[in-house]
Order: structure tokens, then sequence, then C-alpha cells
């Protein structure tokens, strides 16, 4: 893994509209770098997309002379659109995803009755990435951490003392992710809580989303050691029994995602849009009654 002296530089782009924060990971101006968890503007109203939140990942690149190489997820979204697709065209890079990311591509391409020419082997995305399987960002290593509950392909990103850890938790003060979409399990989901919280106490834990209560500004730095001794889902001295039970009761309350049909569809297809029909235009589906 990577040496204290591999430790990244860390660059947060919120975007309000999806309370999503994408990543740059690097080691400096001029170095290789990573793009987590990108974010494609969706106006769910009029079915339009932009790319403002995408534009501002690209500013800062360039800004900064990188050269991007991966262009990672952490797991398909329900929650927001992934620019992949465009970044990769305007910036390079290899779009990557946890291997088993087959397994979300099966359940939904049944629940949406998707083309068959749909494929479920993930060649959509450039790269698969196992569990434990280590690669590089130029000179940094990183490391593959499968933390599966929220959805069956999510994973993690360490970087140093760095770690990506997607929706599998949230700011201290928030909790935990949710584990009612199909194939998400509450038992699954703390075991990948625990295996992250069995981490060096200082290690650096970068969130995907932030939903502050309270009025509190937008956060998305934490470490282990604040998720362990605060975190009101999981902090030490809750049992697994305990946070199943109250997962359970949580999630049975919970909307679905504004943006869940759309996105997980597209965020599937590694960000492309569906293929387009004999008029030129591409479609999503809204399953009735299905979620």
């Amino acid at each position: 893994m990577s040496s204290p002296s591999q430790n990244p530089q860390v660059h947060g782009i919120f975007d309000p509209a999806t309370w999503t924060v994408t990543y740059v990971v690097h080691a400096g101006p001029g170095t290789a770098a990573a793009i987590i968890d990108s974010v494609l503007d969706y106006d769910p109203k009029s079915g339009r997309t932009k790319t403002e939140s995408a534009d501002k990942v690209i500013e800062y690149v360039r800004a900064n002379a990188l050269q991007v190489e991966w262009i990672l997820e952490t797991h398909a979204h329900a929650d927001h659109l992934s620019a992949a697709p465009y970044l990769r065209h305007t910036l390079g890079g290899n779009i990557g995803i946890g291997d088993q990311i087959t397994n979300v591509q099966k359940i939904f391409k049944g629940i949406f009755n998707l083309e068959p020419e749909f494929q479920t082997d993930g060649s959509q995305f450039n790269v698969l990435l196992k569990n434990e399987e280590v690669f590089n960002i130029g000179a940094l290593n990183a490391r593959v951490i499968s933390v599966p509950g929220h959805t069956p392909a999510c994973v993690a990103y360490q970087v140093g003392d760095a770690v990506f850890v997607g929706d599998t938790l949230f700011m201290p003060d928030v909790g935990t992710a949710r584990c009612d979409f199909p194939g998400g399990d509450a038992e699954t989901l703390h075991d990948s809580v625990s295996k992250l919280l069995s981490l060096p106490p200082q290690t650096r834990l970068f969130v995907c989303h932030d939903y502050p209560p309270n009025d509190r500004p937008i956060a998305f730095q934490t470490t282990v050691a604040e998720q362990r001794a605060k975190n009101i889902h999981v902090h030490e001295g809750i049992s697994k029994a305990q946070f199943v039970e109250m997962r359970k009761r949580r999630d049975a309350t919970l909307e679905m995602p504004v943006l869940i049909l759309p996105a997980v569809q597209i965020n599937i297809r590694a960000g492309n849009l569906p293929p387009k029909e004999s008029n030129g235009t591409a479609y999503v589906k809204i399953p009735i009654n299905a979620l």
C-alpha cells in the first residue's frame, strides 16, 4: 500500500443540486490524477443534461496541469448521473468500478426490462476492479476495498492515508447508507462499515454526500477515530443486531431518491445514455409500481 510519503492531495467539488462531492486525487501539480464520483447535471422536470459540475472538475484539473489516468465510481449511484464519459472524452483516463457491478446490472436489466443487447458483464466500463486489487495513479498506489451493503457493488478506494468511502458512511452526524435498494442488505453493510473502521484511527475518510443537519456547513472529510466515537448509527458500543434493527426501521420511512430511475439506468451503462431510438432520441424508462 502507499507509504506515508504517498499520501495524496485531495480536492473536493461539491454539487449542491445532488449533495454530491466529486474528488480529484493526485500527488501535486503536474502529476497523475484520479476523479472519483463525478456528476452530470440533470433536470428531472425537462430531462435535460448539462455539464456545469463536471466543468468545475475540468477547470481544476487543467489549472493544476494534472493528467487524468482514472475516472472511478464507488458504485452505480441512485442520486445523481455520472459524468464519466464526458470527462473521459475531455481529459482521458479509464473508467473503473468494482467488478460486482455485473450483479447490479443483472438486477436492474430485469427491473427496467432493458434492451436485449444490454450486456451484464460490465463491458461498458474500461476496467472492473477486484477486491484488494492495487492499481497506480501515477506514483500513488491505490487499493480497492469491497464494501457491499448499500448496493452489492460498492467499493472504497484507499490512497495512502485517504479512503473514499462512497455512500457506505456519511459524516458522523448523518450516519450510514440506506440498504433498501434492490440488492442492499443491512447486515452486509455493518460488516463493510466494520472493515472501514478497523483501519488506523488517523485514516482520512472522504464521503460521497453530505446532508447536513441543523444548518451546519457542508463537510465531507472525517477520520476513522471520529466515526468510531461519534457516528450516530455505528459508534462503538452499538451491536450489529442494534444497527440492523435501526437500519431496517429507518429505511422503511425513506422516500426513493428523486433521480433513482434515470440515474441507475444511465450509471449501469458507465454514464452513457441509452441507445437512441429510431427518431434519434434516447429515453429512460419509468417502471410503474416496480420500486
